[in-house]
């Protein structure tokens, strides 16, 4: 195990989980942190997450599971913030112990709420971590494939490569391949604009559009990602690398992405409120998308697509309307 020290995992959802399970492959042991009482008691009398990816087993005397968000914080060198980007916010507001000096990666396909800002810059503007001790986690790659140990691929992120190096090798396994970036601002913005594509792909397979338009659709979200994260974080990238390509493409087009699920049923003719509520986990893109339109009314850039999404989900602009308004807007 690299020398990274006592690793806490923030969060009970299934890529928490996920990661978890990755992370003690080459640990010895980690702590937990999930919100509920319950549901650690539950975890630990049965030996799995009892709501996300119960199927896989885990050894529970090798974690340390509470519900103090202070206590594992205090314990860990390395903390993995996995919360869904709608209660982070309230979850993170609680912690009340140092953060400077641990490594914090982040592995949130979101905003955070209110502050616009996404997850690194927010942690060091609120708890003071230094900019070389921020890592996201990001894809192309989807917590259940992670679990079902099919062959994956981890993007790491740090503006320090030799921290992502070591985390990314804490993670990496037979079936877990990881690629080192320094690219962390557009790995985080490309994680949160490729879940409003999901959407937007979910909506145009629910409506039956076909496959050639799916196509279009995507290369034309990949140009308009290219033109939103150049803006945001001007320097040199390659936007047909795995993490925003590769994440785009598994998201837009996987059975197992819930921000194209939710996406589907608006599609299909469920209202966005009954979709939500339908919805078994957190589709981010919902909330992705109103923070994206919010920070592009200071960038400005050109983004048919995710307007497009944001007037069928805030506006209440039915869906064939809004995307029959951007066909002509595809090159």
């Amino acid at each position: 195990m690299p020398d990274i020290g006592h690793i806490a995992v923030l969060g009970g959802g299934s890529w928490a989980t996920a990661l978890a399970k990755l992370l003690l492959r080459n640990a010895g042991s980690i702590s937990w942190y999930m919100r509920r009482q319950d549901r650690i008691d539950d975890f630990v009398k049965t030996g799995h997450n009892p709501v996300y990816l119960s199927d896989v087993h885990f050894h529970t005397d090798r974690i340390r599971f509470s519900a103090d968000i202070n206590e594992v914080c205090s314990r860990a060198d390395t903390l993995v913030i996995a919360v869904p980007s709608p209660y982070l916010k309230s979850h993170l507001e609680r912690i009340s112990v140092p953060l400077a000096g641990k490594l914090i990666a982040s592995a949130v396909k979101g905003i955070v709420p209110d502050e616009n800002m996404i997850v690194t810059r927010y942690m060091m503007k609120r708890y003071g971590c230094a900019d070389s001790d921020m890592l996201v986690i990001g894809g192309p790659c989807h917590a259940e494939e992670v679990a079902l140990e099919r062959l994956s691929y981890l993007t790491i992120g740090c503006h320090d490569t030799g921290k992502a190096a070591l985390f990314a090798s804490a993670l990496a396994g037979r079936n877990l391949k990881t690629i080192v970036s320094s690219d962390v601002d557009g790995i985080e913005y490309g994680a949160v604009l490729k879940n409003v594509y999901a959407i937007a792909a979910g909506i145009i397979h629910g409506m039956k559009f076909g496959d050639n338009f799916q196509a279009m659709l995507t290369c034309n979200a990949l140009r308009e990602m290219r033109r939103f994260i150049d803006t945001a974080s001007p320097r040199s990238r390659d936007v047909a690398d795995s993490a925003y390509l590769g994440d785009l493409l598994v998201t837009a087009y996987s059975r197992f992405s819930r921000n194209h699920n939710f996406g589907s049923m608006i599609g299909r003719g469920s209202s966005v409120k009954a979709a939500m509520m339908e919805m078994e986990m957190v589709a981010e893109g919902y909330y992705g998308t109103k923070c994206i339109h919010e920070i592009n009314r200071t960038l400005g850039v050109d983004m048919p697509i995710a307007e497009c999404v944001y007037s069928i989900l805030y506006d209440a602009v039915p869906p064939r309307r809004a995307i029959e308004s951007i066909t002509d807007t595809f090159i």
